[in-house]
């Protein structure tokens, strides 16, 4: 839970409506709280602890009562150039998702290889990117991260992507039409976030063929705005056909991704990724909070759903200055503080 800017976050967490089938430097914070601060520093509600370190006189009339000292037992505060915003996003409804849930054993099929998305998937991307628009989160994203799998991409374009495409040799469109076979129309990349594809954020890797992706140059062909320069090879050598993944080992790829993402420029970044990457990576967060937080955090992901957590540095990792923060004393004149006057009387 977060105490402090910005006040936007409140109505932003999205959990879709329509039917589905289906110690470490840095924190997070789920930022869906009902509370506002002007000040430029986040207060996270971390735990319900009885221990409080505050101390006051308890004859002073404005000292806290037990249950006051109580209830701001769980807070800690972070300067906000050591957080940033992210919006996490699971892909809409996969055609494996449906299979999947019917029986298992469909997630082996090489039928469902690099799976994409299904009518109903796409009425729920309409959804979402309604949902960002109306609650003013669109405007606000400095970036969009993908992972590079067909139904991510598709879930990307249609969230995050510009309005319905027009044929105009200066605007390169972000998918062209009918791309996965999906029937649906060019979608362009006018006014719409930067869009980089990531290795690190894909899905739990091996054995699944759905899990599989295409050659880069695929992509590249049915998503020309996107950025796929950070995409080392062009075929997928991550993916092997008879080892599958750990989930100790998905938690660490996703504890590298984190950590790459907090060395970028961008404080408010929306990432759409998958399922069992966002679970195992976000189970390793938030055992210092309350219960329900740690809940709040991790729990799994619906098709389509959007999540917005603050990550926290809290190792000194980042070294970019604050935008807001402001020294004070220009021009500079006699300033003791009354209670230092206190202290040394």
């Amino acid at each position: 839970m977060l105490l402090g800017p910005p006040p936007c976050f409140i109505g932003i967490n999205y959990t879709p409506e329509l039917p589905r089938r289906q110690r470490n430097s840095l924190s997070f914070l789920a930022s869906s709280s009902s509370f506002f601060s002007a000040a430029s520093i986040t207060i996270p509600v971390r735990s319900q602890s009885t221990s409080s370190p505050l101390r006051c006189s308890p004859l002073h009339p404005l000292s806290p009562s037990r249950s006051e000292m109580d209830t701001t037992a769980g807070l800690s505060l972070f300067p906000m150039h050591r957080c940033k915003t992210l919006h996490l996003v699971r892909h809409a409804q996969g055609i494996h998702n449906v299979e999947g849930d019917k029986n298992y054993k469909a997630y082996m099929s090489p039928e469902y290889f690099d799976a994409h998305i299904t009518p109903l998937g796409w009425q729920q991307v309409d959804n979402l990117r309604k949902h960002v628009h109306e609650c003013g989160l669109a405007k606000r994203i400095d970036l969009v991260i993908t992972s590079p799998l067909l139904r991510t991409l598709q879930t990307t374009v249609g969230v995050f992507g510009g309005e319905g495409y027009t044929d105009r040799m200066d605007i390169v469109p972000l998918m062209v039409a009918n791309a996965g076979n999906s029937g649906h129309a060019a979608i362009s990349s006018l006014n719409c976030p930067p869009i980089i594809a990531v290795e690190l954020c894909r899905e739990h890797l091996g054995v699944h063929p759905c899990d599989k992706r295409r050659n880069i140059s695929d992509y590249q062909f049915l998503f020309p705005a996107i950025d796929f320069s950070l995409i080392e090879s062009d075929e997928d050598t991550w993916w092997k056909a008879d080892v599958r993944e750990t989930k100790e080992e998905v938690a660490a790829r996703g504890l590298k991704f984190l950590n790459w993402l907090w060395t970028r420029k961008e404080k408010e970044i929306a990432i759409v990724t998958h399922s069992g990457f966002l679970f195992h990576t976000l189970s390793a967060f938030g055992n210092d909070c309350h219960p329900l937080v740690k809940k709040e955090i991790c729990q799994h992901f619906a098709n389509c759903e959007l999540r917005s957590l603050v990550i926290v540095d809290r190792s000194m990792m980042g070294l970019d200055p604050s935008a807001t923060n402001y020294p004070g004393k220009i021009p500079s004149g006699l300033d003791l503080p009354s209670d230092v006057v206190d202290e040394k009387a």
